[in-house]
């Protein structure tokens, strides 16, 4: 989970070429390193083919230094209510790559669930 600090202390999450002041990217944080507090999170009920339903999705913010940055991502669970704190833990496999379209080797399945913490 790499986001990127800029020269004048920004965060963005999923890294960005060019910061909100106009500079390139000056470090790398890893955001797995952290926990977050859930902004508010929802339940799909028809998530895109590959992806187990119901799919729990939330919008995190991670404090980092005094800096805040904003995730969304897959929740572990639905017991989540706004403001509790979440850590993202490592998936292998966030859909399954066989369904939909696109050839299971053009991209990578893995990534971060967010869960109580």
């Amino acid at each position: 989970m790499a986001a990127a600090r800029y020269a004048d202390g920004s965060l963005t999450y999923p890294p960005h070429p060019i910061g909100p002041d106009g500079s390139e990217p000056v470090e790398t944080v890893d955001l797995s390193e952290h926990t977050a507090r859930v902004v508010t999170w929802t339940t799909s009920t028809a998530p895109p083919p590959g992806v187990s339903g119901p799919n729990h999705l939330a919008i995190v913010e991670f404090d980092v230094d005094g800096e805040s940055v904003r995730a969304l991502g897959q929740l572990t669970t639905d017991d989540v209510e706004i403001g509790d704190e979440v850590t993202p833990v490592y998936a292998t496999d966030l859909r399954d790559p066989e369904a939909g379209i696109r050839e299971p080797d053009s991209q990578d399945w893995d990534g971060y669930r967010f869960e109580p913490v």
